[in-house]
């Protein structure tokens, strides 16, 4: 820990109940050997600052959204108050005036709490920022100061004062400072109408620029000015305390003195109580252990970065619901995409139900039945001003046709979980009324849902938008599947009946309308003539997700999406990099979004192709550092490692896209909860000796697995929470033995591990095009950079004598693992390789 770290959560609590604190030896020591220094479950990361790269910090109520650089703008939703709040400094005795925001040094991710860590020679200032789970204050900072000598710190800030787009908002805030007597006091930013005012407050501060009337009019920051000493100041956590006043009674002086006060006196309890919420997030949900920390890491920061986004609805804030993701608003008024996305949580909840997030998913589904149109149509999206415009009138709320789809196939997933029948009956009309949306739109008559109700993936596409997307052909089936289900679980046996009838009809239509024998590919679209949009695509791979449906003529596409026209060192892009239009700026054209890579990550594993899957699951899972830290990002080059300016940083199903590739694919775990059964067929990677699954999910119940290799058989076995719990397998050859599931391994494992690039790197690492097993071969197809040496991991579990190999040389350790080195051909670009590997 940097020494300035040591200041942790303990002692930071001791200095606001105290007022004061003296860094003893004994302060120190205890600070630093808490859990984390205040983190929930230790989990943590510690960077130096890259004032390129932004951060969030998200609560139900508000948001800090700001730069590595210390600079951040608030927002207590649905109002953004401020932006650029910004520091400088005068030291006593010290002539030259110092940008402190120029000297963030360092950046502190916790689950409950984000601390910017500026360091100057002279002083080290800590700026700890929260957006409380309890909702009160919607977001709140704290300064911990320690100088040489005396100094005055100014905070300037932008008052902004304005509504989340699309809402109307006034022209500008007038902002007042109300005095309290002893040189301190709080602004307040009025509006227009007295119905509306924030209220800010630095305890101890003292006014900056506040323009009189008759000045010319100018923009001018505010300020708080603080002088600081260190015999008197020395272990003070200054607050910035904000709030929000929503009626002119609210409003009025006294009300919001009061109001802040009651926050200041809070600031304690608030700190403890966002520790605790985190930790038992994390404790009451599901958990990897593994050989790789850093993957065990990604998936915990991945619960942690989508529970963060659930935000309270307005007006009423009786509901949570998911927002799509969040990035500072810059000068507009809306952050990143801070609205409520249907498809966008419909994705995120197969995670949410696979680490056990149950109210996270009643509660989502509940708010998208609330919201669905009277014919049955699922929204899209919803501002959080929605309830103050006339939201109908504008074109956002059902512009997608995938919502519905997507809610029946979300909704049959928690149940299948959950088991929670009694839900499911209590949706039943909202599914069914979805369900006869999507039976009754079908405008050329294949019997398939298409486009004619809104955008399938694509807002837009070259050289027109499509009529029936192959993405919404596949949803359409899996949705008729899952609709199957939810009828059988609520006794509606006729509506299953034609659900079920639905589903085969649908899949062998897919099969004809979007084949394309000469190109072994299927096409992006179908259009109404007959014809087809032959672009190559990865939306195909929405086939697997479910789990119920699966494509014909699967593998020559396979290999395609594991090569280099798709698959880049970061994630997969959205079409091949052949397309005429490809362009890998550009939002539906050719960027890499983690979404897409979940997808396909998770195909590969259910269609047999794990070690491309194990590539794009640790290109999701390893961009939870590269960014706003401990969040996965929207979107990035087709090109070069780096995200899109506009990408949100901080985006619900990025995250997702790293817990389902995990559990669903590289575990394999599939959830009967009616008959208590949890299916696993594991796909570890060669160099993991086992892994173990903590509080995973089944119905009411939750079980931990533990997987270890015994030779040539992988054991799992139920160590906690077995009772009722039935464990089975789809591998073949597995059997059930007392309280012991074998599954058997193949003789020869291949395994590689590729780290994300440098930013601005452009594709050059090995890629796994396919990999085919007989009882005594395993042939790897290899492509990799003409003349480049590459090695992979190779694992020996049942092999008499030695193991051969044709293309590579194989170097065994002293135990079961050893290194496979290829040498790749001369050649421009990315060169093919067989490697064949055999053994008696």
């Amino acid at each position: 820990m940097a020494i300035q770290q040591a200041m942790g959560l303990a002692v930071l609590l001791m200095c606001l109940q105290s007022g004061a604190l003296s860094q003893s030896a004994e302060a120190t020591r205890a600070s630093s050997t808490s859990a984390g220094a205040g983190s929930a479950a230790g989990l943590s990361i510690v960077r130096e600052t890259d004032p390129e790269r932004p951060f969030s910090v998200v609560g139900p109520r508000g948001a800090l959204l700001g730069q590595q650089d210390g600079r951040f703008e608030a927002w207590l939703f649905p109002w953004k108050i401020f932006s650029n709040l910004r520091i400088s400094a005068r030291m006593q005795d010290y002539a030259v005036p110092i940008d402190v925001n120029a000297h963030a040094a360092e950046i502190e991710v916790h689950p409950d709490e984000t601390t910017i860590v500026y360091s100057h020679a002279n002083f080290t200032i800590r700026q700890i920022m929260l957006a409380p789970k309890n909702g009160d204050p919607g977001v709140l900072v704290l300064y911990q100061i320690d100088a040489i000598r005396p100094m005055t710190l100014t905070f300037s800030f932008d008052p902004i004062m304005e509504h989340m787009w699309p809402a109307a908002s006034d022209d500008h805030t007038s902002p007042e400072w109300v005095a309290d007597g002893s040189g301190s006091g709080f602004y307040i930013l009025h509006l227009n109408f007295p119905d509306h005012a924030a209220g800010l407050a630095m305890p101890g501060a003292e006014q900056g620029i506040l323009p009189p009337y008759q000045e010319r009019a100018a923009a001018w920051p505010l300020q708080f000015v603080l002088h600081y000493d260190p015999k008197r100041d020395r272990g003070r956590a200054f607050p910035l305390l904000i709030t929000i006043a929503e009626s002119a009674q609210a409003a009025a002086k006294p009300a919001l003195a009061a109001k802040l006060a009651d926050l200041k006196a809070a600031v304690a309890s608030t700190i403890e109580q966002n520790r605790d919420y985190y930790r038992q997030l994390l404790d009451s949900s599901a958990r990897l252990e593994s050989p790789d920390d850093h993957l065990d890491a990604a998936f915990q920061w991945a619960i942690v970065a989508m529970d963060q986004l659930r935000v309270k609805t307005t007006p009423d804030l009786q509901q949570q619901a998911l927002t799509a993701g969040f990035i500072g608003s810059g000068d507009a008024a809306r952050p990143g995409f801070g609205w409520f996305f249907g498809r966008d949580a419909l994705w995120s909840l197969y995670a949410i139900d696979s680490y056990g997030g149950f109210a996270i998913a009643r509660e989502e589904l509940d708010f998208l039945a609330s919201h669905q149109s009277v014919e049955g149509k699922i929204m899209h999206e919803r501002s959080q001003t929605a309830g103050l415009v006339d939201w109908a009138a504008l074109p956002y709320q059902f512009a997608s046709a995938d919502a519905t789809p997507l809610f029946l196939m979300a909704s049959n997933d928690y149940l299948s979980v959950s088991g929670d029948a009694a839900f499911i009956s209590h949706l039943w009309p909202n599914l069914e009324r979805a369900w006869q949306f999507e039976t009754s739109h079908d405008s050329d008559g294949d019997g398939i849902y298409d486009n004619s109700q809104g955008t399938g993936w694509v807002e837009s596409w070259v050289p027109r938008m499509p009529h029936q997307e192959i993405y919404l052909a596949a949803l359409d089936q899996q949705a008729s599947t899952a609709m199957a289900r939810l009828a059988r679980a609520t006794q509606h046996a006729d509506v299953a009946s034609q659900a079920e009838a639905r589903a085969q009809r649908l899949a062998p239509v897919i099969e004809k309308e979007y084949y394309l024998p000469a190109q072994k590919n299927y096409a992006f679209s179908h259009n109404a003539d007959g014809s087809t949009d032959e672009t190559a695509t990865i939306f195909p791979s929405v086939a697997w997700w479910d789990g119920t449906f699966a494509l014909s003529n699967s593998d020559p596409m396979f290999r395609r999406w594991a090569s280099s026209e798709f698959s880049t060192d970061w994630g997969t892009r959205i079409l091949s990099d052949r397309t005429s239009f490809y362009d890998p700026i550009s939002y539906h054209q050719g960027t890499v979004w983690p979404l897409y890579t979940g997808w396909v990550s998770l195909a590969e594993y259910r269609a047999g192709h794990p070690l491309a899957g194990y590539l794009h699951l640790m290109q999701n899972a390893n961009l939870t550092w590269a960014q706003d830290l401990g969040d996965v990002t929207e979107l990035l080059s087709g090109e070069y490692f780096q995200m899109l300016g506009r990408s949100t940083a901080h985006q619900l199903w990025s995250s997702a896209m790293v817990i389902s590739p995990i559990l669903r694919g590289m575990f394999g775990l599939e959830w009967n909860a009616a008959t208590q059964t949890l299916t696993v067929d594991p796909h570890l990677p060669a160099e993991w000796p086992g892994a173990s699954l903590h509080h995973i999910p089944l119905a009411m119940a939750f079980a931990d697995l533990k997987m270890e290799r015994r030779g040539a058989v992988l054991v799992v076995r139920c160590t906690s929470g077995c009772p009722g719990v039935h464990i089975g397998s789809h591998a073949a050859g597995a059997s059930l033995r007392s309280d012991e599931l074998d599954i058997p391994l193949p003789a020869v494992e291949a395994g590689l591990q590729e780290p994300l690039p440098l930013f601005g790197s452009m594709t050059q690492q090995m890629k796994v095009l396919d990999e085919e097993r007989t009882a005594h071969s395993l042939k790897l197809s290899l492509a990799a950079p003409g003349g480049s040496r590459e090695s992979m991991d190779v694992r020996v579990n049942a092999v008499r004598g030695n193991v051969s190999v044709s293309g590579g040389d194989l170097a065994m350790g002293g135990s079961d693992l050893g290194t496979l080195s290829i040498q790749f051909p001369p050649g421009d670009g990315y060169v093919e390789k067989e490697v064949t590997l055999t053994w008696k």
